[in-house]
């Protein structure tokens, strides 16, 4: 086996280089918020709908892979997916600084071409890794997708710190640093061996229609802790600087970088010590709606910086323990199903960012809004985001309900399953 792993070593670095590079096309922007806004009077609506077109277009790809794959050379679209990422970010790097007027068409498009990337990333990259030969190819998965949450981090310190020394005005130049991130991945794929694997689907044809029935609240189930995920991933940075009041290099290193080091630490302690997924998943509904309404109540920058930061512990198996709890329930349900999860985690992480945006405008836009947060000393933008994110507490809530119920559906399945043996 460890020859064997030495054919394919190239290719199993270059997979974890890609997953850093997935974190850039999340996190990027997200630091770069603030700095859009004030750079081009960017609103927060169109800010929001820049993780919204993030994810649309993973969805796309995630479903166009999940169906027609087959028709596709999935060797050769591993080996370039990197190629979209170093593009996008170009575009997006290059654009505005060359046609400042229309800098958020530019800043979009970049967006939509790089988010590419992730979503090839998302489909490609994890069954490679699986078809490595490994002696432990779960520890191999756990070590993959843990590379997103401290490759987030890497993104979100560096790319602080450049601002933070170089200023807000350099962006462009941070933006093209990072395609050097795809650049070591394409060549780490060109140089190494790709594992043999199948473009086909898989489907499970027997009782297909109940197998969907019984899948449908775990879409719904994904979709709440995505949104309850990347709600703060993307909003964390903005938040704490306009409406914490924090300067912009605290909010990112000891906001947005400490999120994602708990989302990190907690998906790797589940996966040594981890289970009762349910339970967990609950808990973690529980304790992001817990911190979201402090977040949004309390008026101690403090306490809601902890917040924003302790809710990364929360959220961190909301989207992977619902994938867990479906195999569980519905073993070898087929590549057809965990398609279909996947659209529902990039529907949340699409829509919450943009409807956070949203509110975010009203508010702080609305003269009645302004009056009042004259008179409770809070400037427009502060009391937009509160409100905001207020009501982005919606979503882990409604999870809560939605994943006691889904605990309570397992028992009694479970528990009938014992009583037919």
């Amino acid at each position: 086996m460890d020859n064997l792993d030495k054919k394919y070593k190239l290719t199993k670095y270059a997979c974890y280089v890609t997953y850093i590079g997935q974190a850039i096309t999340i996190c990027l922007s997200a630091v770069l918020f603030i700095t859009f806004r004030e750079l081009y009077g960017i609103s927060y609506t169109l800010l929001g709908l820049l993780p919204f077109f993030n994810f649309f277009a993973q969805l796309s790809i995630d479903l166009i892979f999940s169906f027609f794959s087959k028709h596709f050379n999935i060797e050769s679209i591993t080996r370039l997916s990197p190629v979209f990422l170093a593009l996008g970010l170009t575009v997006y790097a290059l654009g505005p600084l060359f046609f400042p007027r229309f800098a958020y068409f530019w800043i979009a498009f970049g967006t939509v071409i790089y988010s590419v990337a992730a979503g090839l990333a998302e489909v490609l990259v994890s069954p490679t890794v699986a078809a490595i030969p490994s002696d432990n190819p779960e520890r191999e998965m756990s070590k993959l997708h843990s590379l997103y949450a401290w490759g987030a981090v890497l993104v979100i310190v560096v790319s602080t710190v450049f601002i933070r020394f170089f200023g807000a005005d350099k962006w462009h130049v941070l933006a093209l640093v990072w395609c050097i991130v795809p650049a070591v991945s394409l060549v780490l794929f060109m140089l190494g061996k790709m594992p043999p694997m199948s473009g086909g689907i898989s489907r499970e044809k027997e009782k297909r229609a109940d197998v969907l029935k019984g899948i449908i609240p775990f879409v719904l189930c994904i979709l709440l802790g995505s949104a309850a995920e990347n709600t703060m991933s993307q909003w964390c940075s903005g938040f704490a600087e306009k409406a914490l009041g924090l300067p912009k290099v605290i909010g990112d290193l000891l906001g947005m970088s400490l999120f994602m080091v708990m989302l990190g630490l907690a998906r790797s302690l589940y996966a040594k010590y981890g289970k009762n997924i349910e339970k967990i998943i609950i808990a973690g509904f529980i304790g992001a709606t817990a911190c979201y309404l402090i977040i949004s109540t309390v008026n101690s920058q403090a306490v809601s910086l902890a917040a924003c930061v302790i809710c990364g512990f929360f959220v961190s198996m909301l989207w992977p323990g619902t994938l867990i709890w479906v195999e569980k329930d519905f073993p070898k349900c087929g590549v057809a199903v965990y398609a279909l999860l996947a659209a529902g985690g990039d529907l949340g992480g699409s829509v919450s960012p943009l409807i956070v945006g949203k509110i975010a405008d009203l508010i702080s836009e609305n003269p009645q809004a302004v009056l009042y947060a004259e008179k409770i000393n809070m400037t427009p933008d502060e009391l937009g985001l509160k409100i905001a994110m207020l009501a982005a507490a919606i979503f882990p809530a409604a999870g809560i309900v939605l994943a006691m119920t889904l605990a309570k559906k397992s028992r009694t399945t479970s528990t009938e399953k014992i009583d037919k043996k």
